[in-house]
Order: C-alpha cells, then sequence, then structure tokens
C-alpha cells in the first residue's frame, strides 16, 4: 500500500495479511481478485491463488464458504457492503448460525463495512448498519464493530481464536 493511504487501510491489509498466513485460508466475495472499490487495496500481497472472485451471488456465496469451512478451510467471505451481506442472511441466520445445535463449528469470517456517504452519497440502499439488528438474530455468531484503525487488529486476532465463525463490521469512512 502507499503512503498516501488511510491508517485504516493499512490496517486492514495488515489483518488479511496475518489472516493469509493459515495455508487453509480463502478470500471469497466481490472486488477480491479485481478491482472495483476501496476495500480491493487490503488484500494487497494476498495470493491470487488464496482469492476467489464471486459474482453477484450473496447467499450462495455464504453457502459455499459454509460448506469450505466444514471441510476444513478458513473461508473469509467478503460483502463489499452492509446492505449486501443482507442477500446471504438465510445461509448466515438459518444455517452456519444453528450448525453448532447440530454438533458442527465452521469457522467463517464474515467481513462487511457500513458504506461511506461522502464524497458521494450513494442512497440509503449502500450505507446502512444493520450490526445491533444482526446481533438480536446470532445465536452463536459474535458481530465485532471494527470502527477504527487501533480495532482492526485485535478483530482479526478474535476472529482467527475464535472456534466458530465471526462477523467483523468495517466502516467505509475511515477507508
Amino acid at each position: 500500500m502507499s503512503g498516501q493511504e488511510s491508517t485504516y487501510l493499512s490496517e486492514l491489509n495488515k489483518a488479511m495479511l496475518m489472516v493469509a498466513k493459515n495455508p487453509k485460508a480463502l478470500f471469497i466475495g466481490q472486488a477480491v481478485a479485481y478491482p472495483g472499490q476501496a476495500a480491493f487495496k487490503t488484500f494487497d500481497g494476498i495470493p491470487m491463488e488464496q482469492r476467489i472472485e464471486m459474482p453477484v451471488a450473496e447467499d450462495f456465496q455464504m453457502g459455499f464458504c459454509t460448506g469450505l469451512a466444514l471441510q476444513g478451510y478458513l473461508p473469509v467471505s467478503f460483502y463489499p457492503r452492509w446492505d449486501f451481506l443482507l442477500l446471504a442472511l438465510n445461509q448466515l441466520v438459518n444455517h452456519l448460525d444453528k450448525l453448532p445445535h447440530m454438533g458442527w463449528r465452521p469457522k467463517v469470517i464474515i467481513r462487511t463495512a457500513v458504506g461511506r456517504r461522502k464524497p458521494l452519497d450513494p442512497g440509503p440502499q449502500h450505507s446502512q448498519d444493520y450490526t445491533k439488528p444482526l446481533r438480536m438474530m446470532l445465536y452463536s455468531i459474535p458481530v465485532v464493530k471494527a470502527s477504527k484503525s487501533e480495532d482492526i487488529i485485535p478483530a482479526y486476532k478474535g476472529a482467527l481464536e475464535n472456534e466458530g465463525p465471526t462477523v467483523i463490521v468495517e466502516d467505509m469512512e475511515a477507508y
């Protein structure tokens, strides 16, 4: 990352590189292998063989990551905005969250962000924060906010130490 990048983006890149040290880590989502939005820079230094670019199929992406985790992989399922993660709630709330009741603890790190409103406001369909409602819906998955640069490394270390899935919510305004 260049010296012009924010500390927040730099810390996210460090966190992704930390996770990537696990040989079973895979980074899955939109704009993980190809540029298209600001968070793409946070994957700098991640080998392309650890990245899987997904089409706009959010529900499938979460189910795919759950399956990979059940096979021993460590998927980092990236949703560029909270509003996109909403489309994967079926897989997250009804399946991944309930698997501990059936004796499984697949480890998936779910990464999303509250959309920015400046310099151009994309409207309410791209800038909402659903952290509180999601916490109320989930039984076994922690939802961690990483609003400041100093929150990022502890959030991802915690996700690596957690035996099951973790949702980490970033703030695009800090990108």
